[in-house]
């Protein structure tokens, strides 16, 4: 085994002093150090072509890539494994008062000392086995090694049977515009280098599952994420007169009840369950306050999947909506009657019926309904909404389909289902192709090979339970499931759009080896250095020896 820990542990150090929270400069000013350390390196000023700071693509920020190659002397295989992982972190607000030592790992802990920390978190600051810090687990550990063993093939190209590619991408913690830009270096290169892409091995942190939990995981493939939305318009009426009106509010709040954390809506594969949605923003369109009840009001939720598609998903959720406007007007109706017996009047049913549509379903409506006005009035409109740099990608395609709506003739109360924000797909290497095959043996074999050395058992599974990057170099959708995404995200094309041919295109099998730690995003966010630092270099290693010796 390869003695790296201190080396790993400077360069983590290294990258973390230099703060990248997501959607600020140092995203960029961490690429420019990192970019002129490598290129510094003997082998690259050797094959200056060979590294490259690689702006993204369409974005709304300068950032940049840092990406880089190294062929091996001791074959003519173009097989070619990609190292990767993501350069920018989250924020630093939770840290409080500890807030300037964030980056200093160092400082940190000494101050840290003094805090008013759990025994457990005490035992380990006091080890000398584990690191503090913003981004130490999430995710320069990893990308340290994954430098590390850049460096270390870029000394040693005469132990590589093939080409090993370093990825180090920005904006992972938003959008993951960094990786979805990279693919057009990857897919040139595979153009202008014969790279045969046979393996992509991700480097994101890895954590218990529960506290008994003493496993260190590894993956083969990522969980996929979805933002469902859905509009929900009412009938307004004066706060005086509520029956004689729908409250869109009313209609929400069963929404969420009928699907945040509802098991049904879990998606089991491979023997592993996704947790079930929860709703990450719910709020009516009122500007301001007045005694009229809402127009409308809108809700999204997180929603995870590993086997469906956005297609399926949509089916899925089309039903539930469905289900929480019947019980919501049951529920109003049964209230209604209540009220009406209180007040000694005759019962008079309301009117109201459950109306649900996804957005595609109400766009053809209207196309059939007012035919290039609408076209030509919804472009006009969105391309105003771009003026506003403001106005996140989630709120413009509610904006969208609010101006929409005004086009109904039909104006009876609804729900409206689309999606509103990026899709990652969810991932998993498929062992019945011979390069799934390939990686998934080489990932075992390096566990049976290197666990020995480690006292915690190392434990394969099928999906990352974070969104990543793997999500973007790795399609298992067809062409059916993209398209649900395009026809029902009404900020496609304008505000939003991602090139899913191009990851198609590439389309490698990947794993996810990496970093264990504890508390990514909260302010003791921290990894275990034996593990991180020792074992999971080696493990890389060894896989790559498997695909590329």
């Amino acid at each position: 085994m390869l003695r790296c820990r201190d080396e790993v542990l400077g360069m983590t150090k290294e990258l973390v002093g230099i703060a990248s929270i997501v959607n600020t400069d140092g995203e960029k000013r961490l690429a420019e150090a990192l970019y002129g350390k490598v290129a510094a390196w003997p082998y690259f000023k050797q094959h200056p072509s060979h590294v490259l700071l690689a702006p993204t693509i369409a974005d709304e920020r300068e950032r940049y890539n840092v990406m880089a190659f190294v062929k091996g002397t001791k074959g003519s295989s173009q097989r070619t494994v990609i190292l990767m992982g993501h350069l920018d972190t989250v924020g630093v607000n939770d840290f409080g008062q500890l807030k300037s030592w964030a980056h200093s790992p160092d400082d940190l802990m000494e101050r840290l000392r003094d805090d008013n920390l759990p025994d457990s978190i005490k035992e380990q600051l006091d080890s000398g086995d584990w690191l503090f810090g913003r981004g130490v687990l999430d995710m320069k550990s990893g990308v340290a090694s994954n430098l590390y063993l850049l460096n270390y093939y870029s000394q040693h190209p005469e132990e590589l049977d093939g080409t090993i590619v370093f990825l180090a991408a920005c904006d992972e913690e938003d959008s993951s515009n960094g990786v979805r830009s990279a693919l057009d270096v990857l897919n040139r290169w595979k153009t202008e280098h014969g790279f045969h892409y046979a393996a992509a091995i991700n480097a994101d942190f890895v954590s218990p599952e529960h506290e008994q939990d003493d496993n260190r995981y590894v993956y083969k493939g990522t969980i996929g994420k979805l933002l469902p939305t859905f509009f929900i318009t009412g009938a307004e009426t004066h706060v005086g007169s509520p029956f004689e009106g729908l409250d869109p509010n009313y209609i929400a709040a069963e929404l969420t009840k009928q699907i945040s954390y509802n098991p049904d809506l879990c998606d089991e594969a491979y023997g592993e369950v996704t947790v079930p949605p929860v709703s990450l923003k719910q709020s009516d369109r009122k500007p301001n306050y007045t005694v009229q009840t809402a127009l409308s009001a809108f809700v999204y939720y997180n929603f995870f999947v590993h086997s469906w598609s956005p297609n399926d998903v949509l089916i899925k959720l089309k039903e539930q909506a469905s289900i929480a406007f019947d019980n919501a007007l049951a529920d109003l109706e049964k209230k209604h009657k209540a009220y009406r017996a209180m007040c000694g009047e005759m019962e008079r049913p309301l009117p109201w019926k459950t109306n649900v549509l996804t957005y595609k379903e109400m766009e053809e409506r209207l196309i059939e309904e007012h035919g290039d006005e609408f076209i030509k009035s919804m472009e006009e409109f969105k391309q105003k909404l771009l003026q506003d740099d403001e106005l996140d990608t989630r709120l413009f395609a509610v904006s969208v389909v609010e101006e929409a709506w005004k086009w109904m003739t039909d104006k009876r109360p609804a729900i409206i289902l689309f999606y509103s924000s990026l899709y990652s797909p969810s991932t998993v290497t498929d062992e019945g192709t011979e390069e799934g095959k390939e990686l998934t043996t080489a990932l075992d074999e390096a566990i049976a090979e290197i666990g020995p050395a480690y006292a915690q058992p190392i434990v394969p599974r099928h999906f990352f339970p974070h969104i990543s990057d793997m999500s973007f170099v790795s399609m298992n959708d067809d062409e059916a499931g993209i398209q649900a995404i395009a026809n029902n995200n009404p900020a496609w094309g304008s505000k939003h759009y991602v090139r899913y041919e191009s990851v198609r295109q590439l389309n490698v099998p990947v794993i996810n080896i990496g970093p264990y730690g504890m508390d990514a995003h909260k302010r003791l966010e921290r990894t275990e250095m034996t593990y991180s630092f020792d074992i999971v270099p080696n493990l890389t290693k060894r896989v790559l020896e498997k695909m590329l010796g």
